[in-house]
């Protein structure tokens, strides 16, 4: 039987999904088998994406291996991997790297599960980043000292592939994917040490993705806090919640647009993030008391 990711070659034990907050997405594999023949895409391509927040029962058997290559990210809590006869744990900021058609296990611990952030990925030059990576990173399983920032191209990766399978999708898809195995490969093997606050680290991933929104519940995610605290820290040291937040980015990326472009105001609001205009319009003068047409119209403030 096929399990949630649709490979016939893997057992999959314990729950299987349904983690309360996860996000998945699965690229069909007729649109793998086409991409693949891309020039750009077929390089690395990513074919399965995800988060599980607070993954309790989490576990994974593939006697024979998956048949991509896989990446596992661990923001939160903490789990174990077993691949090549070794068992190491993994907690926060843990990496795991793992081969494809490579026998391995993975699961959450069972007192503290893991926050999981993955993907997998195939294409002609997969194997050897992911043999550049084991080197640099001493084998496939390793530490960051700050998983946020792998964190957040994970994250962009399954926007990208939520977009819509596109080639241009998958593209974008690809470049965050790479950039992820390089952070792996560049900073793994570093101990814990300093890092930045996990509201720092939520504030740099919004200022990073803006305009594309990101839930409450994947920012805390990424951050290793549940989607309460770091609302509280919002409020807290900011005066305002995550999400109000994302719209001072939006809104400042359309001001700058109206004061910097002659873009229409309907491009101006996909470009902030919004694909109604009458609605960005009505966002637009709730927060400045004047409709974009009319902040366009005043001229270049300073």
């Amino acid at each position: 039987m096929a399990d949630s990711m649709g490979r016939m070659d893997e057992t999959t034990v314990g729950l299987r999904d349904g983690f309360a907050g996860q996000r998945m997405l699965v690229v069909p594999r007729s649109t793998v088998a086409k991409a693949l023949r891309h020039p750009v895409a077929g390089k690395l391509l990513v074919t399965d994406a995800g988060c599980y927040p607070r993954a309790a029962g989490h576990r994974r058997s593939r006697p024979t291996g998956a048949r991509e290559h896989v990446l596992l990210v661990c923001t939160d809590g903490a789990g174990w991997c077993r691949v090549g006869g070794e068992e190491a744990a993994v907690a926060r900021g843990g990496t795991v790297l793992l081969p494809a058609d490579r026998a391995h296990v993975y699961g959450a611990a069972e007192d503290d599960p893991w926050t999981l952030w993955w993907f997998h990925f195939t294409g002609a030059d997969a194997a050897d980043l992911v043999r550049a990576a084991h080197a640099a990173a001493g084998g496939p399983v390793t530490h960051l000292r700050d998983p946020a920032p792998v964190a957040s191209l994970v994250s962009q990766v399954i926007d990208a592939l939520d977009g819509g399978l596109t080639t241009a999708g998958l593209m974008r898809a690809t470049g965050a994917a790479w950039h992820a195995l390089a952070q792996v490969a560049a900073t793994g093997r570093r101990a814990p040490g300093p890092s930045l606050s996990p509201l720092e680290r939520a504030v740099e991933h919004l200022r990073e993705t803006a305009p594309r929104r990101t839930s409450v519940t994947a920012l805390a995610a990424m951050v290793g806090l549940s989607a309460s605290q770091l609302s509280a820290l919002f409020r807290e040291r900011l005066g305002l919640s995550p999400l109000k937040f994302q719209v001072q980015l939006r809104m400042a990326r359309a001001r700058e647009l109206l004061d910097g472009t002659a873009l229409p105001v309907a491009a101006v609001a996909r470009e902030a993030g919004y694909d109604d205009p009458m609605y960005f319009s009505r966002q637009f003068a709730r927060h400045h008391a004047l409709t974009p047409t009319a902040f366009r119209e005043r001229g270049p403030v300073g």
